[in-house]
């Protein structure tokens, strides 16, 4: 016997095409140079585990996207941020 709609239970009620897009944060505001001295700044892109968040989840572009990866690893190579951690936030 096939379950009808009204009997299905969801977690969550599914959003299917009500997801907003994603905007690169430094085009918006005209940044032009990520700073990897500032530490707070940075942690806005690194999960609880110390990893790079992707492109997907933060809307950066390309090009801000590698710049990001960059200062993130010149601040870890400072001692700044740390390479791995148990959670980070």
């Amino acid at each position: 016997m096939m379950a009808s709609r009204d009997d299905i239970k969801f977690l969550s009620n599914p959003t299917i095409g009500s997801q907003r897009k994603k905007y690169c944060r430094f085009k918006k505001f005209g940044i032009k140079y990520i700073d990897y001295k500032d530490s707070e700044f940075l942690l806005q892109f690194i999960n609880e585990q110390g990893k790079l968040l992707p492109r997907r989840i933060t809307g950066n572009s390309l090009k801000y996207q590698k710049l990001v990866a960059v200062a993130v690893k010149r601040s870890r190579h400072l001692g700044i941020l740390p390479y791995v951690a148990d959670l980070l936030k």
